[in-house]
């Protein structure tokens, strides 16, 4: 188990998740320059063109937007040295356009894991992350099922 200060309890992601948690917008883009470093490297594949902080805000922009409701509830919490893995359930309700898709009021549940390194100042510096893309998109009829 870590002893780094900001790894230990997850600190950063938890604020950061408190903040989604709300739907407010405006508080997510504002603890995002709270909690994570200016030099966020981002390895998360998100095709939007930005990188770091820019593509962090992007992400969750078009998510709240697309699922004004949407709730990220921390499963797990794995700290060593300067790292945490943080596995996620995230939920919401389609109710604004997503990839092209018009809301479709339905509900999606994924799953979500993300590897963070943290800054010595507490901050996220270092993001992977793997989203269970494929049940978001059949949950919303994107895909069929079995694809």
């Amino acid at each position: 188990m870590s002893t780094h200060p900001a790894v230990h309890g997850g600190t950063a992601t938890a604020r950061l998740h408190d903040a989604v948690n709300t739907g407010d917008l405006d508080h997510v883009l504002e603890t995002i320059d709270e909690v994570v470093h200016p030099d966020l490297r981002f390895h998360a594949p998100v095709p939007l063109g930005l990188t770091g902080v820019q593509a962090l805000k992007q992400v969750w922009t078009v998510l709240l937007r697309a699922f004004p409701d949407l709730r990220v509830e921390t499963e797990d919490v794995i700290t060593e040295g300067d790292k945490a893995v943080v596995r996620n359930t995230v939920t919401g309700t389609h109710l604004g356009e997503y990839r092209g898709l018009p809301p479709t009021g339905r509900a999606v549940r994924y799953q979500e894991i993300f590897i963070l390194r943290l800054a010595d100042d507490g901050r996220i510096a270092e993001i992977w992350g793997v989203v269970d893309v494929l049940t978001q998109l059949r949950q919303l009829g994107m895909l069929p099922d079995g694809v």
